[in-house]
């Protein structure tokens, strides 16, 4: 797909994100109908707020007349109360909805509140686990343990990595790639797929047993869980070149997805529903592959790197082609919208997570993450 191409697409995801900002007059939106763009909101944001307020920070950067610093400030003030809590997700919402402008703009507001939550997340270290528990506050408290972990706590690590380089803070470092370490360890199979969660010994950290709580079974691969694992490995890879464990995980982990992902790229919510093809997608857990995949064709470098970069393209122009919502008269959509996402099919789930074939917000946040690297408004390596 040519660059114009990519350009009408972010032009399309720009109009959604000042719509979605209008809507918004209180709380973040979690995920929308794919039938009339409407929003499910959550008051501080769960832990999806994060994804809105980054693509705030990014839709500045596109076009500063029309999406202020003060909305990316509004819009992050409504999740500053997660800062402290005991979740690990948290990693998420602080490094795209608070670093990310320290990053861009070298923001101080947005600084300071991505601080905060590192500093949180580095006091939630276990050393007897080894890691970072998902902590009593993750959203999946309820069903859990406080010896519990899953690959989506991965999310700690981005944050806390930028943090330490802020700070100057080995003690943080340490903690980023013990966690890192660990997690791979645990939830990464012997043949490079990826089992979302576990439950470990909390007085030893050894693991009592592998599981899934979103996933199709305890055995198969959710498609987020793979999702998780490539994101956060292709990030420590960039942001840590000298370590090459982590991106031997990142090759290892986003070549399963390359070898297993369905011919058109669309991944399905889960790669063993044996419901394939008459199942749900995710569009979301796409989205992700493809940032995945840029992040580490950067780390890689031209040469290296040029498979995961035309993967990358290649996914974003499907995604684009069939789930983008496009500028149509009479549709009742707005443009812009990545559908097809799905939170789970898992007959047990919170409530507001009953969602198929909707706009997540952190799928989209991807999508327009990708077209903002491969549109050159944001170089590679960068975020």
């Amino acid at each position: 797909m040519s660059k114009s191409n990519y350009l009408s697409a972010r032009e399309r995801m720009l109009a959604r994100i000042a719509q979605t900002w209008e809507a918004a007059s209180s709380g973040l939106p979690h995920w929308a109908s794919s039938v009339d763009g409407n929003w499910t909101f959550t008051s501080d944001g769960d832990w999806t707020g994060g994804a809105f307020v980054g693509e705030l920070w990014l839709a500045h950067l596109a076009d500063p007349g029309r999406f202020a610093i003060a909305d990316a400030h509004a819009a992050l003030a409504r999740m500053l109360p997660r800062a402290q809590r005991r979740t690990a997700f948290k990693g998420f919402g602080f490094y795209h909805g608070a670093a990310l402008g320290s990053i861009l703009f070298g923001d101080a507001t947005a600084r300071e509140a991505a601080l905060s939550a590192a500093k949180s997340l580095q006091e939630m270290f276990d050393p007897r686990l080894g890691l970072i528990p998902l902590g009593n506050d993750a959203e999946e408290a309820s069903a859990v343990g406080t010896a519990e972990s899953s690959i989506d706590s991965l999310q700690a690590t981005g944050l806390l990595y930028w943090a330490s380089d802020q700070l100057g803070d080995s003690r943080m470092e340490e903690v980023a790639n013990a966690h890192m370490r660990r997690v791979l360890e645990i939830h990464v199979r012997q043949d490079d797929s990826v089992i979302q969660s576990s439950t470990l010994d909390p007085h030893t950290g050894k693991v009592l047993k592998t599981h899934t709580h979103k996933g199709y079974s305890d055995v198969s691969t959710w498609g987020r869980a793979q999702g998780w694992a490539m994101l956060y490995t292709a990030h420590a890879a960039m942001v840590r070149p000298r370590e090459t464990l982590w991106r031997e995980y990142a090759v290892r982990v986003l070549d399963w997805w390359i070898d297993h992902v369905p011919a058109d790229l669309v991944a399905y919510w889960d790669f063993d529903d044996p419901a394939i093809p008459h199942t749900s997608r995710d569009t979301a857990a796409t989205a992700i592959a493809a940032a995945s995949a840029l992040r580490l064709a950067s780390a890689l470098g031209p040469d290296e790197g040029s498979k995961y970069r035309e993967f990358a393209e290649r996914t974003v122009t499907q995604l684009i082609a069939d789930y983008l919502t496009p500028i149509a008269p009479g549709d009742q959509r707005a443009a812009g919208m990545l559908i097809g996402g799905c939170f789970t099919r898992k007959a047990v789930v919170r409530e507001i997570d009953a969602a198929r074939n909707v706009e997540l917000i952190f799928g989209s946040y991807f999508l327009f993450e990708c077209l903002a690297l491969l549109t050159g408004l944001v170089p590679p390596g960068r975020i």
